[in-house]
This record gives structure tokens, sequence and C-alpha cells, in this order.
């Protein structure tokens, strides 16, 4: 009886890998949104897939993640326990807000997911076009209009981007920034503004219905399923990915980065990762260690070049 127990017990103990550890993860948002929903994915295929032991999702909100980002880097300092989501909303975040917190106060570990922006018209416009939006633009930035997320932003950036790369200044952009979604697409279907600015999934529905015209892609290639040309098609130089990440807390060792890194890669190689990606509509472009890190720079410099253009960092 004994040995049967014994057996039984030891069974249990390989079926459980002696290395899975506990992870808290830091959500710098509200519940609800994008980073929230990222951190709690990851606990539920994390924890399904034997990956870790047990996983918990601590919300931090406020200043597009940058109260977050400073709380987690000065409390979980070399506990390689603690991980933290983010995305490119809080590199723009950390730069118009001064933050004395940066993404080099943590340790990058893996880019997750990414949102493609959309350029949209209400589906009563004469532009047909981003040729046609871009001549609107050139004869007068002022007069077009552009409706999008909170200033700073990924929506922001892009219509600086695209701005910049028609050869229109920048600064003469009108932009308006809603606080939340709802509002933007209201303004867009009562062809309140010129046009919209959001991620894909955003505008799908009323692309689909015909109360919107998808008139450009920010994506490096066409979307599968997406009858919409890429703004490089256009004939402007602009890729733009809504990113998300997920990093580990600062002062870890190489050993314990690499075992963080490791559950990661584990994270995107599982069955259950993937049918989430599927079923949240999220798009997989998994990049880690110093790819990632060298991509996360170039990024950053991007983006600080673009908002001194437009003028919110000085």
């Amino acid at each position: 009886m004994k040995h049967a127990i014994l057996g039984a017990a030891l069974s249990f103990a390989l079926a459980v890998p002696a290395f899975a550890q506990g992870y808290t993860i830091t959500a710098p948002a509200n519940p609800g949104g994008g980073w929230d929903g990222t951190a709690r994915a990851m606990q539920e295929v994390m924890q399904a897939e034997g990956i870790a032991k047990s996983v918990e999702v601590v919300n931090v909100p406020g200043a597009g993640g940058t109260v977050g980002l400073a709380q987690f880097s000065a409390n979980a300092k070399g506990d390689p326990t603690k991980l933290i989501v983010g995305g490119y909303v809080m590199v723009g975040a950390i730069l118009t807000n001064k933050s004395p917190v940066t993404l080099k106060d943590v340790t990058p570990i893996a880019r997750l997911t990414g949102d493609i922006e959309a350029i949209v018209v209400p589906a009563s416009s004469d532009i047909k076009t981003m040729a046609d939006l871009v001549a609107k633009l050139k004869a007068d930035p002022g007069a077009v209009s552009w409706a999008g997320g909170s200033a700073g932003g990924t929506d922001h950036i892009t219509v600086g981007l695209i701005a910049k790369a028609a050869g229109v200044d920048p600064t003469k952009v009108n932009y308006i920034a809603y606080s939340g979604g709802g509002e933007a697409m209201a303004a867009i279907l009562g062809a309140q503004v010129t046009a919209g600015v959001s991620s894909v999934g955003e505008f799908l529905e009323q692309v689909k219905a015909g109360t919107m015209r998808l008139i450009a892609v920010s994506s490096d290639q066409r979307l599968p399923g997406i009858d919409a040309p890429t703004l490089k098609e256009s004939g402007l130089d602009v890729v733009v990915q809504n990113w998300r990440m997920v990093a580990a807390a600062p002062g870890l060792s190489a050993e314990q980065v690499a075992k963080v890194t490791a559950d990661i890669e584990k994270l995107n190689a599982s069955a259950g990762w993937q049918k989430t990606l599927e079923t949240r509509g999220w798009s997989n472009t998994f990049l880690a260690g110093d790819a990632f890190a060298r991509q996360l720079d170039a990024d950053i410099a991007a983006t600080d070049a673009i908002l001194r253009e437009i003028g919110l960092v000085k």
C-alpha cells in the first residue's frame, strides 16, 4: 500500500515540473482594457498549460501605464516572479508625461501581440483612396480633421507619420483626441471629421456594414481577409504596430532572465495561446531577446522624433 501511495506521489511530482514557478503580472491600467486583457489571457494560459503553478494579476492604472511602471520598477527589483505588461502607448506616455521611470528601468522580455492601425472615412465621403486623403492634406492640412484616441497615443503618432511621409508639417495636423472609442466612432459615422484612425478591429463591423470606407492599413504587407492597401502601397513609407509586450523586474541575473524568457516562449508556442490569439483577433508578432531589445530601441527613437515634430515633446 505504501509503495502504491509513494508511486502515485512520484507520478504527480513528475507531472508537475519542479521548475514551474508562480508569477504576479502587473497590468498598468484599469480592468477591461487591452493591457488588462493581455495579462489575464497570460494568466489563464500559463496556468492551464502548466507553465506557471499560479499567476496573479494586479491592476495599477494611471498616466498611460507610467504609474504602474514606476511602482513595478521600485517594488519588484530582483524578483524573477514579477512581470508587467505594456506596449507602444506606454512609450508615448513616458515621453509626453516626462516620466522619470522608463522602459530602461525594467527588463523587456518579449513583444507578444500587435494591432494594426486602420484609416477610415465615412461612407458618404468623396475620399475613395489614401491618395485622395493625402491630396486634401497637402492642399490644406488644417481642413483635414482626424478622429482618434488619446493625444500622443498610437493613433496620433500614426497621423503624424502620415503627414511627415506626405511632406506635410506634422504640427499643422488637425488631430482630435477622443477619450473613448465610442465618441470617435460617432464623430466618424456622423461625418463630423474627415477621417478616423484606430486599430483594424475597431472599425471592421462598420466597414462590413458599409457605413465606413477602409482606405489603408499600417501593416508592412496586406492583411489576410482585409480588402485595403497598406500605407506603403499608397506611397507613404509608414508602418505602425500598436504592440503589447511583457517585461520582467530590474536587477535580475542572466539565469533568471533566461528562465522568464523560456516561460514566455513556452506561452507563445502553446496551443492555448494560439487559440487565445484566434479568439480575440490578436496578431501574433512575437519577438524576444536581443531582436526585441533592438526593435524596442528603434521604436522609442522613432516615437520620440515624431512626438517632437508634432509638438507634444519639447
